[in-house]
């Protein structure tokens, strides 16, 4: 039963792990499935953060904290897609400038605003978006094997832990069941034959980034205000590069993007809980190399597991109207 416990408990913290990656991951799916890369997910989850652990600072609401980090995240996608889609520069520049901004920003705007060497501050429990708790799960927390797995893996997540979730099955209806959602795979596709059909490829494109940037702003939301108690410089960690490495393992595809960001979680999770544990045969490990190992096996993953992977074919391409 202890041995079960654990494993419940590994489980539970995978899922928390998760979330950011998922939420991240995505948002890049929008937006690549319409054709814009997006390295820039690290950037947006950032500001979205600290836009988040700002405004539940000041206002005291984490609703506030969610609305703040969802315009500022979405306004960095607007950025990308101003860039990207309107004067068609090179979309991994655009990225990776905008994760150079929001690294920089948070910390001068941060140090500026509360003198607290670039963090806000610590946010009360009204001002965070707490666990929910499922009907009778303290009382069933005792019954063997089901009691743990409901009142210990399923309850206790905060709001945005679920609507992540629930965001996959979504995403996978609007992209393969709404009319948006062909159009928006036909994009990055053949951004020339859905022109022709008289839509619109830049205004398509300019809404999957907007989702892009709800999403990269729900991230990091969960970040400040859920998993934390307000922001830290540099606290998404890579997370963004995590999910690219996600949505790529997953070829593009909802359910399995689902399934990789659980697969780093449970590594992440599991590079905590052995951290200062002697392993059998080993001995213990260095604080440093557990710290590195989801990075490591990410990239063992990639280069080993994987496959080919093909992205969108209009992908990173700048889509110029015929005339």
């Amino acid at each position: 039963m202890d041995f079960f416990n654990t494993l419940v408990f590994l489980f539970d913290s995978t899922i928390r792990l998760s979330v950011p990656l998922l939420l991240a991951a995505l948002a890049g799916l929008y937006s690549e499935r319409s054709g814009i890369f997006d390295i820039g997910l690290e950037g947006k989850m950032l500001a979205g953060a600290f836009a988040a652990g700002s405004a539940a600072a000041v206002t005291g609401s984490a609703w506030a904290g969610l609305a703040a980090a969802v315009v500022v995240a979405v306004f960095l996608a607007l950025v990308h897609g101003f860039a990207s889609i309107t004067h068609r520069g090179n979309q991994i520049v655009s990225g990776v400038a905008i994760n150079f901004i929001a690294a920089g920003s948070t910390i001068i705007l941060g140090q500026a605003w509360f003198a607290q060497g670039g963090r806000t501050p610590l946010l009360g429990d009204e001002a965070r978006f707490g666990a929910i708790e499922f009907p009778f799960a303290q009382a069933l927390s005792g019954v063997p094997l089901i009691g743990p797995i409901y009142s210990g893996l399923l309850s206790g997540h905060s709001l945005i832990a679920y609507i992540a979730f629930l965001l996959v099955p979504f995403t996978w209806w609007v992209l393969f069941r709404t009319r948006f959602g062909l159009r928006l795979r036909a994009v990055g596709e053949n951004p020339a034959a859905v022109d022709t059909a008289g839509i619109s490829v830049a205004w398509l494109r300019y809404r999957a980034v907007i989702c892009t940037g709800i999403l990269t702003g729900l991230a990091g939301t969960y970040l400040a205000l859920a998993q934390n108690a307000g922001f830290v410089k540099d606290m998404t960690a890579g997370r963004g590069y995590i999910a690219l490495a996600a949505l790529i393992f997953a070829k593009w595809r909802p359910v399995p993007v689902m399934l990789a960001c659980l697969l780093f979680g449970f590594l992440d999770a599991f590079s905590i809980r052995v951290q200062g544990t002697a392993l059998p045969l080993i001995g213990q490990l260095p604080v440093q190399f557990m710290q590195a190992l989801p990075y490591i096996l990410t990239v063992i993953l990639l280069a080993g597991f994987i496959g080919k992977a093909e992205p969108p074919r209009a992908g990173g391409i700048p889509y110029v109207k015929e005339r």
